[in-house]
């Protein structure tokens, strides 16, 4: 297949398993803490990952290895927990919309701090997008006004957290094998997991004994297998055979499916926040199209 054919292909699969995976941590959040739901998505996917790539860790050239710290931490570490406790206040498919931000911010820091050129429209298209963003947590503060909208900025964070990652594989560490990249992360964000984890009394008989605990772990069992641990490894893939931007653009079909996963689970969104939703779409459309 080739790379064309095969890059569409990656970014429709992704687009499918992204897209549920925010209704999987709003599940998953019925029964564990947020700390207590990143350490795990961080350990459980960690195993799957270790057991499967670990010969392909030896072809990771030992100057490559701070790169891969650095895209373990900004690319799943740190984003694990903030995406888990946004959603503790803002709904799973506002959350999807706001995540639409990586694109953009996947231009506005690959020109700022990696040198990528960037053109007069791709700049238009990241202040659009940004006043979408406006728009939707504005609208959703007067719609859900029991939720706290605060919350919103973890997401945010997670956002740009992405975009450096995305940069940072396709600069430093684009001849790596995507298997390797994958599990040298996980080699590296799991130990503070554990930490965090055990910190959490996650291990006591009251915990480990609640029905709703382990009905929530299904939940995170699912989204490690897939929605972290296959989309990894696909993920580092597009990366490489494509470019920052069109990688990123998986959040543009993502959206969809987590937004109709949310309303069939009961969310709410008004006129005002599909809006801003589409303003967002439009600046990352903006910032992807060619002349």
């Amino acid at each position: 297949m080739k790379n064309n054919q095969q890059k569409w292909l990656y970014l429709i699969v992704l687009s499918v398993i992204w897209g549920s995976s925010f209704i999987l941590i709003k599940k998953g959040l019925i029964g564990l803490t947020p700390l207590q739901l990143g350490a795990l998505r961080v350990l459980i996917t960690g195993i799957i990952l270790i057991a499967v790539g670990y010969k392909s860790l030896r072809t990771i050239p030992k100057n490559k290895w701070r790169w891969i710290v650095i895209s373990g931490m900004l690319g799943t570490f740190f984003p694990a927990f903030l995406f888990a406790f946004a959603e503790t206040e803002v709904d799973s498919s506002v959350a999807s919309i706001l995540n639409s931000l990586v694109p953009l911010n996947t231009v506005l820091f690959g020109f700022a701090l990696f040198k990528i050129t960037t053109t007069r429209r791709q700049t238009f298209g990241v202040i659009i997008g940004f006043i979408g963003t406006g728009v939707l947590i504005a609208s959703g503060k007067q719609l859900n006004p029991d939720q706290n909208y605060f919350y919103a900025g973890f997401i945010i964070l997670a956002t740009i957290m992405y975009a450096l990652n995305v940069n940072i594989i396709k600069k430093h560490l684009q001849e790596q094998k995507p298997m390797a990249i994958a599990a040298g992360n996980f080699i590296a964000i799991m130990l503070p997991s554990l930490i965090i984890l055990f910190f959490t009394n996650f291990f006591t008989e009251t915990t480990l004994s609640n029905p709703k605990m382990i009905t929530s772990l299904g939940y995170i069992l699912l989204l490690c297998i897939f929605g972290t641990a296959i989309a990894k490894v696909m993920f580092n893939k597009l990366v490489q055979i494509s470019t920052p931007v069109f990688a990123s653009s998986v959040t543009y079909m993502m959206t969809i499916v987590a937004v109709l996963w949310g309303v069939l689970d009961g969310e709410k969104l008004s006129i005002y926040q599909v809006l801003g939703g589409i303003i967002i779409l439009l600046g990352v459309y903006l910032a992807n199209r060619k002349k």
